[in-house]
């Protein structure tokens, strides 16, 4: 038996275009030369310990990229955490010559 969904968030939205942030640490970066647009991307949460959660997004394999803005792990972590689910693809993938915040955009559908 499927298990359902948890209530999504009011006022959220069930679609949006996210940019990724904290791409330069750690050389995540490098990571980007082998990204192409519409590669699907996975969203982890941060353990439910976390007093301010974030959603950390991953290559498939594991590679880490990046985190959400904190304005949308703020509500996207703690529902992540209670069973709902979220698809992201890259949708523009950039280079060293745009500043780091904006070198990758994601589209992201949550499951309802």
């Amino acid at each position: 038996m499927k298990k359902a969904r948890p209530p999504f968030p009011d006022g959220c939205p069930l679609q949006f275009r996210a940019t990724v942030h904290g791409i330069v640490f750690a050389g995540r970066d490098r990571h980007l030369t082998e990204l192409e647009v519409g590669d699907v991307l996975y969203l982890i949460p941060d353990p439910p310990d976390q007093d301010v959660p974030e959603v950390w997004v991953h290559r498939e394999g594991g590679d880490l990229l990046g985190h959400l803005p904190s304005e949308i792990s703020a509500w996207l972590a703690p529902w992540l955490m209670r069973g709902g689910g979220a698809d992201a693809k890259a949708l523009k993938v950039h280079g060293e010559d745009v500043p780091s915040w904006r070198r990758l955009l994601l589209e992201v559908s949550c499951s309802v």
